[in-house]
């Protein structure tokens, strides 16, 4: 009786060792930083640039000849010139500095909700979030 006891739980410990979940998901969530540059000044600005603009829009201007480049600048400080004066303030680029990061977080929540949404039905149920989470499979 003992020995299928012990039988019994080498088995079910043998079978609940090698389950795998369908998914793994990091359970911390951390800020993603401004860019994946080096932030060294001295160097180059391309940490400023990515920080800025955006990855995937510093990308495009990456693409473009010093007057194109100069050009799309240019229409960025006149959204960020707010009373039109001609000159960026502080309060005026750290008002761009919140837009640019809202609009990262909504297209973010998108992502994630589009991640956790596993039968794309528009709704998260709470067995897709937890396998979306943790990986347990549904």
């Amino acid at each position: 009786m003992r020995f299928a006891r012990l039988l019994l739980c080498l088995s079910v410990w043998a079978l609940c060792g090698s389950a795998k979940p369908t998914e793994r998901k990091e359970r911390v969530v951390r800020e993603a930083p401004l860019s994946a540059r080096e932030h060294d000044d001295a160097q180059s600005f391309d940490y400023d640039h990515d920080a800025f603009l955006g990855a995937e829009e510093a990308k495009s201007f990456d693409q473009l000849t010093p007057e194109e480049s100069k050009e799309r600048l240019g229409k960025i400080v006149g959204k960020i010139d707010e009373d039109g004066d001609g000159f960026v303030t502080v309060e005026e680029l750290k008002a761009w500095i919140k837009f640019a990061q809202k609009r990262w977080i909504y297209e973010d929540v998108e992502r994630q909700w589009k991640g956790h949404d596993l039968n794309e039905d528009g709704l998260v149920s709470w067995e897709e979030y937890k396998n979306a989470t943790y990986g347990y499979i549904l």
